[in-house]
């Protein structure tokens, strides 16, 4: 256990905010190992500001300067909403050139009651947000989210984001242990809410 905040992969700088999240989705890394690349991602507490992200931000930065920082690690990012806004303007302030991307369950604006999708214009970059699935039976089965009616909240993350012409990619995880997406239809709807579309081939260890 530690308080690993931020952390290095592929060379870029990933941040690691959170380890909540309103989905325990069958295919995710966390329950299958404790680390990425050796950096333990489960977080003593969930008590971690800011701050103690951007000291943590600074160090690893000043030895490897990364174009791109992207919010996702062994939880949802959103769930901390404040930490991450006050981060991602803080990198914004002064690291402008700097692409900032949340990878996210789309799950927010449940979670606060409220569409807080305006709250990041001009400084999130794009939101890749987890579709995983044509259907809400397909998206159930994959994801396992903890409340109703998911499926149409990630599509309405999806659609808002556009809405406010924020980059937005929606992802599908492919070949889990053997399962096929229609990946045709899921891409429809990705173009059709106004997003990107990325196909995630599944690998074992994540990345």
């Amino acid at each position: 256990m530690s308080n690993i905040l931020v952390y290095l992969l592929d060379g870029k700088i990933y941040i690691n905010l959170t380890n909540r999240c309103t989905n325990n989705c069958i295919f995710c890394l966390r329950n299958d190992k404790s680390d990425v690349c050796g950096q333990t991602l489960w977080l003593d507490d969930e008590n971690s500001t800011s701050q103690d992200v951007i000291e943590q931000f600074e160090k690893i930065y000043k030895q490897t300067p990364s174009e791109e920082v992207i919010f996702c690690g062994y939880g949802e990012p959103m769930m901390k909403l404040e930490v991450l806004k006050q981060v991602a303007q803080y990198i914004k302030d002064n690291y402008p050139a700097t692409k900032i991307r949340v990878n996210t369950n789309g799950h927010a604006n449940f979670v606060y009651k409220r569409n807080v999708v305006p709250e990041f214009k001009g400084l999130i970059d794009e939101f890749s947000v987890s579709l995983n699935g044509a259907t809400s039976e397909e998206y159930n089965e994959l994801s396992q989210p903890k409340f109703e009616n998911a499926y149409d909240e990630v599509k309405n993350f999806i659609k808002s984001c556009a809405d406010e012409s924020i980059s937005v990619v929606a992802s599908v995880v492919e070949g889990y242990k053997g399962k096929h997406l229609n990946l045709q239809a899921c891409e429809k709807i990705a173009t059709d809410l106004g997003a990107k579309f990325r196909v995630r081939e599944w690998i074992k260890n994540g990345y």
